[in-house]
């Protein structure tokens, strides 16, 4: 890699990482064998009991909603990657309104990039809300709500046996282990619902709106904290999909894609469709094409492309 490359200063997270993940690893197991971590182990198995009349079972919506929500996340980091490096868009989109609504509510003209991750956006919080509306309807909310204080040791405790290398005992189709409902829960209803305030707070013409919160939610806050829990996100999906495909993976995507507590090969191979989907989503938003699309919906305009730089004689 040239040193002339953005990426140049971050080589050296991926050794760190090494380092400290093997540190994580030797103390982990030091604990475990030690007298005390092994009481701590069996006064706290790692799990809690379900409250009475929890569901058993993941119903068939969790696995298309799951699949919904991550398609829409890919192309949200994608392009909140894009906002934050500041490259200049090849396109800019501004709203169509009448009059009566121009003179109120003035078209912004925004980037390419930003007209994308506020599209997909509001299909992911529309996706959120119907995830939710069917969290409580069905009773599902039980299994990701914690309702003891007892969670706390035991998700320390399912931690220390990951860490440890040494998975926990769980069964996700019954009743997930206490880490794993708390990172649910704090991704539900913590995680989301600050990247949906946030994202409103630093929208473009929003913000000059709400101006009168500066004093108490500056923008600069706001865009740390939608950074930060974007940053979130992706570190919760490499250790969940790693996590998923460690632990047993059959058995864990028949449970998350196919509604199955067997270990069949129906969920893989629902997981894999939905990766090809992917993929083909992520190639087909190219600049043409989103342009197409944002053309429906308001005035684009296609900036012409920066000079080439003129090569230095000898």
């Amino acid at each position: 890699m040239s040193k002339r490359s953005p990426w140049f200063r971050f080589v050296w997270i991926a050794p760190a990482l090494v380092v400290l993940l093997f540190a994580v690893v030797l103390v982990a197991m030091a604990i475990r064998s030690s007298d005390a971590g092994q009481q701590f182990l069996a006064d706290y198995p790692g799990t809690t009991a379900l409250p009475d009349g929890a569901p058993v079972g993941i119903p068939a919506w969790v696995g298309w909603q799951h699949f919904l929500n991550a398609f829409f996340l890919l192309f949200i980091v994608r392009t909140g990657w894009v906002i934050r490096q500041g490259v200049r868009p090849s396109a800019f989109w501004t709203r169509k309104n009448d009059g009566r609504l121009r003179t109120k509510n003035p078209p912004v003209r925004i980037g390419l990039p930003l007209w994308f991750h506020l599209s997909v956006d509001a299909l992911w919080v529309l996706n959120g809300v119907v995830f939710v509306v069917l969290l409580f309807s069905t009773g599902q909310w039980l299994r990701i709500v914690p309702t003891s204080w007892e969670v706390v040791p035991n998700a320390l405790s399912a931690g220390l046996q990951y860490a440890s290398l040494r998975w926990p005992v769980e069964d996700a189709w019954a009743n997930y282990n206490s880490l794993q409902l708390l990172s649910y829960f704090a991704t539900v209803f913590v995680a989301a619902p600050l990247a949906l305030v946030t994202g409103i707070r630093i929208a473009p013409g929003l913000a000059t709106r709400l101006r009168p919160l500066d004093r108490v939610f500056p923008t600069k806050v706001a865009r740390v904290i939608h950074f930060v829990v974007m940053i979130y996100f992706v570190a919760f999906t490499v250790v969940h999909v790693t996590l998923v495909l460690a632990t047993g993976a059959l058995e864990n995507l028949g449970v998350m894609y196919a509604a199955s507590d067997d270990a069949g090969w129906a969920g893989f191979w629902i997981f894999a469709a939905s990766l090809v989907v992917m993929a083909a989503g992520w190639i087909a938003a190219r600049p043409a094409v989103l342009i197409a699309i944002a053309g429906r919906t308001g005035t684009v305009r296609v900036m012409p492309a920066p000079p080439p730089r003129a090569t230095p004689k000898a």
